[in-house]
C-alpha cells in the first residue's frame, strides 16, 4: 500500500532530457536540444546525480536552451515555499519533508485524495504565482506578449512511491539532509508536518 511519495520537481534547465547520466524523459521537444542527442530514458529509481558522465557534453547541451537555466536565490526559494504552503492549506496536503534547492525541489508528501500528478501541478502553479505576485520570477526578463516562461522543466517530474514506514523515514531523512550535500543549511518550513510514525521505527 502506498503511504506517500518522494517527489522531485526540476527547475528549467536543471536535468535535460538527453542528460548523459540518463533521464526520466521519453522525448525532446526542442530541435536545438535534440542536436545534442536523443532522450536518455531510464527507469532506475536510484539517484543518478553521482553517475560518471561527459560533463562537457552536458554543459554544451545547456547552452542550447532558449532561456538560461533557473537558479533560485534564497529569496526566491522562500517565495516558492510560501506558494507551496498556500497549496497545502487549500487542498490539505500533508508534507513531511521539503528541500528547495537552487535548481530543483524535493518533497515527501503523504498519500491523499489526489493523485501525485495533480499535487505536483498544484504545487508548481502556486509557487509560480507567488513568484509573480512578489515580482521575483527568475525568468521575468524574458516575458513576451504578457506571458512569462515557466520556471519548471517539462517532463522531468520524478516520483518514488513509498510503500512502508521504513520507506517514508528513509526518504524524509534523504530530503532533510539534501541541502548539506551542496553546503547549504538545513531547511525548516512551516507547512512541513513531522512524521509521527518515525518515532516507532
Amino acid at each position: 500500500m502506498v503511504l506517500g511519495y518522494h517527489l522531485i520537481m526540476s527547475f528549467y534547465g536543471f536535468w535535460l532530457p538527453n542528460d548523459p547520466r540518463g533521464s526520466w524523459s521519453d522525448w525532446i521537444r526542442s530541435f536545438e536540444l535534440l542536436r545534442h542527442g536523443d532522450a536518455t530514458k531510464v527507469t532506475d529509481a536510484r539517484s543518478l546525480a553521482k553517475k560518471p558522465h561527459n560533463r562537457q557534453k552536458r554543459q554544451q547541451a545547456k547552452q542550447a536552451l532558449k532561456y538560461p537555466p533557473v537558479r533560485s536565490t534564497g529569496v526566491q526559494a522562500r517565495a516558492v515555499a510560501r506558494g507551496f504552503a498556500l497549496a497545502c492549506i487549500e487542498s490539505q496536503y500533508v508534507v513531511h519533508a521539503c528541500s528547495i534547492m537552487p535548481d530543483h525541489v524535493h518533497l515527501v508528501v503523504c498519500r491523499g485524495a489526489r493523485i501525485i500528478e495533480q499535487i505536483a501541478g498544484h504545487l508548481k502553479s502556486f509557487a509560480t504565482r507567488q513568484l509573480n505576485d512578489e515580482g521575483i520570477h527568475p525568468l521575468a526578463n524574458f516575458r513576451k506578449n504578457g506571458e512569462t516562461p515557466s520556471i519548471w522543466a517539462r517532463g522531468t517530474r520524478w516520483t518514488r512511491y513509498l510503500n512502508s514506514i521504513d520507506d517514508m523515514v528513509r526518504s524524509i531523512k534523504y530530503v532533510e539532509d539534501n541541502p548539506a550535500k551542496d553546503g547549504l543549511p538545513r531547511q525548516h518550513w512551516n507547512f512541513v508536518t513531522p512524521y509521527a510514525a518515525a518515532s516507532r521505527v
